[in-house]
């Protein structure tokens, strides 16, 4: 007999599952780095293009579904602590919206499909040598950041290969498959991008920190504890802030900088609202966790303004 409950699929709660608003935090770099492409070597083509983005959306696809299979228990106890649209999920599946099957098996196809991707644009579209390698660099510490028995949010490091998978990656890949090589402004327009979502991710760690603590769940918030993980925030925060000059130097053009300065303007009040524990309240570490969002957006977005203008 059929589990009605576990093919059961509405849309609504799938959507929100796989969690669209934060596909931009991937789509944007990805954006960057095929811009790139096309200011420094006059090359743009469109079908390499559409693959490699479906191929970064898909991948985050499946990170976002097999966090929330995976990280069940400690989402639903962080949901009735501190209900955040930030942390904690998406809350359909605490909520009872969906069977736990659906997120686990759309991570699977999703990571799949995105492998199919990498296949066709390394042999089909001779891309690159290195393609499917850096399809594989992003999709195997997405699909294995909450799934077990790997789970790399548990070791201490996953935040930071969020930072890579999320900052250096996207861009990279974007101007790879494009140009076949790799170009040295890459690894300095990733810089301030990598070091901002690396603090989207420990800030979003916040709210989910009492019911990861009651869980077991050892990711560098609860390793390092509140105090050691805000001066970590701040020092991360201006060193983004210097790579954004660095990178300035390094050749990216000087427009870069001008369409920053409301984002380190934010970066350094939300600076500021650590080091008076304005986390403290639950409404304003919400808040927090949004505006650290824009500031990694806003970073990327300066890059590409200044790339689109000049």
């Amino acid at each position: 007999m059929i589990d009605k409950q576990a093919v059961r699929l509405p849309l609504r709660e799938w959507i929100t599952l796989s969690r669209p608003p934060f596909h931009t935090v991937g789509i944007f770099p990805f954006l960057l780095g095929t811009l790139l492409a096309w200011r420094t070597d006059q090359i743009f083509h469109i079908d390499i293009f559409l693959l490699g983005l479906l191929a970064v959306i898909l991948i985050m696809l499946s990170t976002y579904q097999s966090g929330e299979y995976y990280d069940f228990q400690e989402d639903k106890i962080s949901k009735s602590i501190f209900p955040s649209r930030f942390a904690g999920g998406s809350g359909v599946m605490p909520a009872g919206g969906v069977s736990g099957k659906i997120p686990l098996w759309t991570s699977v196809i999703a990571f799949l499909i995105a492998g199919v991707i990498g296949l066709v644009l390394q042999f089909n579209y001779h891309t690159g040598s290195y393609t499917l390698l850096l399809g594989c660099l992003g999709a195997l510490p997405g699909f294995f950041y909450s799934t077990r028995p790997v789970r790399l949010v548990e070791t201490g490091a996953g935040e930071l290969l969020i930072g890579f998978c999320y900052g250096w990656l996207p861009v990279a890949a974007a101007f790879y498959i494009q140009t076949a090589y790799l170009h040295h402004l890459i690894d300095w327009l990733a810089l301030p991008i990598g070091l901002s979502i690396f603090n989207v991710i420990l800030i979003n760690e916040f709210p989910d920190y009492e019911a990861d603590r009651r869980v077991g769940k050892k990711n560098l918030l609860v390793r390092l504890g509140r105090s050691w993980a805000k001066g970590i925030y701040i020092a991360f925060a201006v060193l983004s802030c210097l790579g954004m000059f660095l990178s300035i130097r390094a050749g990216v053009p000087r427009k870069a900088l001008y369409l920053y300065l409301p984002v380190m303007l934010l970066s350094l009040c939300l600076m500021g609202m650590v080091l008076a524990n304005k986390d403290r309240n639950r409404k304003t570490l919400e808040g927090m966790c949004g505006l650290t969002i824009a500031v990694n957006l806003g970073t990327t977005g300066s890059y590409l303004l200044a790339y689109w203008l000049s």
